[in-house]
């Protein structure tokens, strides 16, 4: 239990998934967002593209991650991902979210970012996602704005799959593809039915935060991954 927040807080916070970002590609540097036309220059030289989706491209969240770390700059590209889609991972974070993954999906393009880290933030960052592993994707079809086109890239992919609702995936609501074919739901409808799912004696503030207990978000991640769809290869 978090004893600084209330129930409704932690809640606001969870449903706020996946975070506002840009409608355009930008620089971060240390806590502050900047134009990309502002940017002293665009030096990705010896800097390995990571696919971003969900909450890694939020300014916010970006600040809160990189934080302690020397304020250099961290590219952040606007791009579209095709035969991807954005979804619902099987797990609960440590803020009491359902997060997201990625799943492939024929036909449909995601709108996405790739970010351009140093090695000092890219180890920042996977510090800060032991609910997935690093992998690289090869054969994308990957436009990013600035760069062009790239068939490879890192990823952060969910350790648990993606979560499972009547036989599919569910995509975001708050990410709309263009051509997508899967269910979608928005944070909130989605937390209904994993609580549902796993504590329907709870209301939604109560069950948000008691997910905040990591023996309780593990216990009820071990549940929703035992009906897991895994990442699809090509």
């Amino acid at each position: 239990m978090n004893e600084e927040n209330t129930p409704g807080e932690i809640l606001a916070r969870a449903v706020a998934y996946p975070y506002e970002a840009p409608l355009v590609s930008f620089v971060q540097i240390g806590a502050h967002s900047h134009d990309l036309d502002e940017a002293a220059d665009l030096d990705l030289g010896g800097r390995e593209p990571l696919l971003a989706y969900g909450a890694n491209p939020a300014p916010a969240v970006l600040k809160r991650k990189l934080a302690g770390l020397p304020a250099e700059p961290l590219p952040v590209l606007r791009a579209q991902l095709s035969g991807f889609d954005v979804v619902y991972s099987a797990h609960i974070s440590p803020y009491g979210a359902v997060p997201s993954t990625l799943q492939r999906s024929a036909g449909t393009t995601a709108p996405v970012f790739v970010l351009y880290p140093s090695a000092a933030q890219l180890q920042r960052l996977s510090a800060t996602e032991p609910n997935y592993e690093l992998r690289r994707l090869a054969g994308l079809e990957l436009k990013v704005d600035r760069v062009g086109a790239l068939t490879e890239a890192e990823a952060y992919v969910s350790r648990h799959g993606c979560l499972s609702h009547e036989d599919s995936e569910v995509a975001l609501a708050a990410i709309e593809s263009d051509g997508r074919r899967l269910p979608a739901m928005g944070e909130v409808e989605v937390l209904e039915h994993v609580r549902h799912l796993l504590a329907p004696e709870l209301d939604l503030e109560r069950f948000v935060e008691s997910s905040l207990d990591p023996a309780m978000a593990t216990a009820r991640t071990t549940v929703l991954r035992g009906n897991a769809i895994g990442l699809r290869e090509t």
